[in-house]
């Protein structure tokens, strides 16, 4: 896998690699509430129950992986996700100081005045056609 990455490095990509890693105990907790919520059990999969169980043997494959995969060219870049909010915005400020960018100068946005017609009445929508409003 490295050398197909060092191509696409080669070939003028930006390639930057991020693993989220939440800890067992965090990952414990997330699937009891997903279990335990009937608003979040769809989240949970039988390969998610299955991951639980693997836990180790997933942890060392992921260990495995960074290990041959990070290069200088690619690195991984591990972004502790216990706290999901957090690790979110850790991770965009991370990849946009990994970006060479500049800030770019914009025209000032007015808002024109509408175009009105006096022929013009708007229709109403059929009701056959309105999503009722249970909210």
């Amino acid at each position: 896998m490295p050398e197909f990455e060092k191509m696409l490095v080669r070939s003028g990509i930006v390639l930057i690699k991020y693993w989220f890693s939440i800890s067992d105990e965090e990952q414990n907790l997330r699937f009891l509430g997903r279990i335990h919520d009937p608003l979040k059990q769809w989240k949970l999969s039988p390969m998610d129950l299955e991951s639980r169980r693997r836990w180790e043997d997933y942890t060392k494959a992921k260990e495995d992986m960074l290990q041959r995969t990070h290069i200088p060219e690619a690195p991984w870049w591990v972004v502790p996700a216990d706290d999901k909010k957090k690790a979110r915005l850790n991770c965009i400020t991370h990849l946009l100081s990994q970006l060479p960018y500049q800030e770019v100068e914009r025209p000032e946005v007015v808002l024109p005045p509408r175009v009105r017609h006096e022929d013009y009445v708007r229709h109403p929508v059929p009701d056959s056609m309105i999503v009722p409003q249970v909210f």
